[in-house]
């Protein structure tokens, strides 16, 4: 059994961990969708910034989030011993 004050730390650890995540993709997602016209003077392989964020950078954006969450949660529960045996 954890006792509480570790566990409070485990949960503002995590809470901070997603407050980060939740931030970096609403960036992603919407806020280049507000700046599209200004994105769209910047061009990557011939095509305009605020596409390339819509079709790829965004996706690719989430893939990453979801691997450095992943991992992240992995190391933060061995530190406080709540990790899944394997």
């Amino acid at each position: 059994m954890i006792d509480k004050q570790t566990l409070e730390g485990y949960w503002r650890e995590t809470r901070k961990n997603m407050i980060i995540i939740l931030v970096i993709w609403f960036v992603a997602a919407y806020v280049t969708a507000f700046f599209g016209a200004e994105l769209n003077k910047i061009t990557i392989g011939g095509f305009p910034l605020a596409y390339y964020f819509g079709a790829q950078g965004a996706l690719i954006i989430f893939v990453i989030l979801n691997f450095y969450n992943s991992r992240y949660q992995n190391n933060l529960d061995k530190k406080y011993g709540v990790a899944e045996e394997e």
